[in-house]
C-alpha cells in the first residue's frame, strides 16, 4: 500500500495524512508533534534565569533547595550552641549536687578560723587549705562580705541591725557565706544588715 493509498477520501488536505507504517515511519526529519507550536505560544512562555544569561541568577535556578540548606545550617548551628550551653550548666548543677553536702565542713573551717583555731603553720590550717583549694578547683565561689551592699537576691538577711548614719542597707556581718558554681547558686549568704536608725 503506498502513501496515496492511506489518504482519506476526504481530499488532500495537509494533516489528513495517515502516518506510515514500515521503514518509510524510521526516515529522517522531525519528530511528530502533539500540538503545532505558535510565534505567540513561544513568546508567551516564561523564561527561567539561565535563559535570561544571569549566571548567579541561574545557579539559583538550577539548585532550589539552596535557601532550605541555608535555613537548616543555621538551625543546626542555634542548635549546637544551645546543647553546648545546656551541657555547661547542667555540669555545673551536676558538680553543685556533689558539693552541697560538703558546705557544712566549710561552714566549720570558716568558724574554727574565727576562734583562731586554725593557727598558721598549723596541721589544722594546712589541712583547711587544701579543702578550700580544691573546692576552688572544682569551680566553687564564695560571696558575701561585710561592707557590701545589701541586695536581696544574693544575701538572705537573717537581721537587722539600727545603725545611726546609715543611708542605705548594707551588710554589718556574715553569718554563713554564700555559695555558686558558675551560674547556679548553691545557696544565699545569710547575714545581719545595717539599717538607717
Amino acid at each position: 500500500m503506498t502513501n496515496e493509498e492511506q489518504r482519506t477520501p476526504q481530499g488532500d488536505q495537509p494533516g489528513d495524512e495517515v502516518p506510515v507504517a514500515g521503514p518509510e515511519a524510521n526516515a529522517s526529519g522531525p519528530a511528530p508533534q502533539d500540538e503545532d507550536l505558535t510565534v505567540d505560544d513561544i513568546l508567551s512562555t516564561e523564561q527561567d534565569a539561565s535563559a535570561a544569561g544571569d549566571p548567579g541568577a541561574a545557579a539559583e535556578a538550577e539548585n532550589p533547595y539552596l535557601e532550605d540548606l541555608r535555613r537548616i545550617t543555621a538551625e543546626y548551628a542555634n542548635y549546637r550552641k544551645r546543647t553546648e550551653a545546656n551541657a555547661a550548666i547542667e555540669k555545673q548543677r551536676a558538680t553543685a549536687a556533689a558539693v552541697l553536702p560538703m558546705l557544712s565542713v566549710l561552714d566549720d573551717l570558716d568558724r574554727a578560723e574565727q576562734h583562731g583555731d586554725l593557727e598558721e603553720g598549723s596541721a589544722f590550717a594546712t589541712i583547711a587549705t587544701k579543702i578550700r583549694s580544691t573546692f576552688e578547683r572544682l569551680g566553687l565561689e564564695s560571696f558575701g562580705e561585710k561592707g557590701e551592699p545589701f541586695d536581696p537576691q544574693l544575701h538572705e538577711a537573717i537581721a537587722q541591725v539600727p545603725v545611726p548614719g546609715t543611708e542605705s542597707e548594707t551588710v554589718l556581718d556574715v553569718i554563713e557565706r554564700g555559695y555558686r558554681i558558675g551560674d547556679v547558686e548553691l545557696r544565699p549568704a545569710k547575714v545581719a544588715v545595717a539599717v538607717g536608725g
